[in-house]
């Protein structure tokens, strides 16, 4: 077993030693948005209370130190995802922002009606509304690809929807409901033998597993602070130059400007010209302490360690056979969506749950595609991070069978 000391990890994180409903808390929401260590909550308590100023345009002490800190943090996310060009990197609220950012500044820009964008079946809402808009209001379509009884996505499937027509595949690296991994990197090659570009969601890839973009060769990885123990409102995407070149600004305001008159407008330079008006200053230095802080553990040990947990998650869980677990990949990743036979629902699981003090997520995911094609409503997910301990599996084992004793 790689060594990891999840103990010293969890000191690191205050909430984790707390109780709900008289339980030690078992948190297992990490899908959703992850717990944030010390480091992170002194770092946004510092800002506010003894560095705080706007950046960018002050001349003052607190001004410069505050745009030191915040321009910082798009280095620290370049070394992140293995980028060696930190302009390639805009800063913004997280992965929504960032993938709206693509379809307005980008895809607007350069599709014509008819064009088309291929999507997987298991796209987060995030990675589907957008192009939504482009097909209601531009005449963009819209094709799926579907996954298999595994719930594997296949990189041969998404080449062959390709047609000259096409203009954008748009993937996710893991899903977010399956724990698939999918492997990107053979989508984009075989892609960009087409011509064809490719989004990569990394949402939840980058936070399960290193990222080396330069090698992975994506036009576009988005990704969200508050899934990667930094704070909400903070996040990032990567834009390959020669794609930000063919990108007009999406928001107008702040910084993204050189010169305004009356009667025209220049534009900054990439990748100030994507980043309007004040941004999360004190988000986006809390979000640069949490990639530091996930750095210093090391992303192989952490996706070795989340490896063990994944496959002792597995076994309990599959042991339990009136248990349904969507998605049965070889390459899944520590999420575990599931129903309990007959009729029992997603949300009095959760409920049941959460009185032995295990938080889970109940619904559908922001997953609408892909649940009418598992032909399920909602399910309970428990999502796994770095932080948790075979233990807490056992625990989750031990509040199914409550919950399959009590809904059965």
């Amino acid at each position: 077993m790689t060594t990891f000391d999840v103990a010293k990890i969890r000191s690191d994180f205050p909430i984790l030693s707390r109780q709900v409903n008289g339980k030690p808390l078992v948190y297992l929401d990490n899908g959703a948005s992850s717990q944030k260590p010390q480091v992170v909550i002194d770092a946004i308590t510092r800002a506010y209370s003894q560095e705080y100023a706007n950046v960018h345009r002050g001349l003052h002490y607190l001004s410069n130190l505050a745009t030191e800190k915040y321009e910082s943090v798009r280095g620290i996310v370049a070394k992140f995802l293995g980028v060696a060009n930190e302009d390639e990197i805009i800063l913004n609220t997280g992965t929504t922002e960032g993938i709206n950012l693509v379809a307005y500044g980008w895809a607007m820009n350069v599709m014509q009606p008819g064009d088309e964008i291929i999507l997987s079946v298991m796209e987060h809402h995030a990675n589907i509304v957008p192009w939504h808009f482009l097909r209601e209001r531009y005449g963009i379509v819209l094709k799926w690809v579907d996954v298999d009884v595994n719930g594997d996505l296949d990189p041969q499937a998404v080449l062959d929807a390709i047609t000259p027509k096409t203009k954008l595949i748009a993937v996710t690296h893991l899903s977010n409901v399956l724990g698939t991994k999918v492997d990107v990197a053979s989508i984009i090659n075989g892609a960009h033998q087409k011509g064809v570009p490719v989004l990569v969601d990394g949402s939840q890839g980058a936070v399960h597993m290193p990222v080396n973009l330069d090698e992975l060769g994506c036009d576009f990885y988005a990704i969200t602070g508050h899934k990667l123990c930094g704070p909400s409102g903070s996040g990032a995407i990567f834009i390959k130059q020669d794609r930000m070149a063919e990108m007009r600004p999406f928001l107008g305001g702040g910084d993204m400007i050189r010169e305004v008159t009356k009667d025209t407008v220049t534009y900054n330079d990439p990748p100030m010209m994507f980043e309007a008006g004040t941004p999360g200053i004190v988000q986006t230095i809390g979000l640069g302490v949490a990639l530091d802080y996930m750095m210093s553990i090391g992303m192989d040990k952490i996706a070795a360690y989340e490896d063990q947990i994944t496959q002792y998650a597995q076994q309990q869980l599959g042991a339990l056979n009136w248990l349904n677990i969507q998605g049965n990949s070889k390459t899944k990743g520590a999420i575990f969506s599931f129903t309990l036979s007959g009729a029992a629902h997603a949300h009095d699981i959760s409920t049941i749950l959460d009185k032995k003090g295990i938080a889970v997520r109940a619904g559908q995911h922001c997953a609408g595609p892909l649940m009418e094609h598992l032909g399920i409503n909602a399910s309970c997910r428990a999502s796994f991070a770095f932080y948790n301990t075979m233990q807490e599996v056992d625990a989750l084992v031990d509040g199914l069978n409550l919950a399959h004793e009590l809904l059965s």
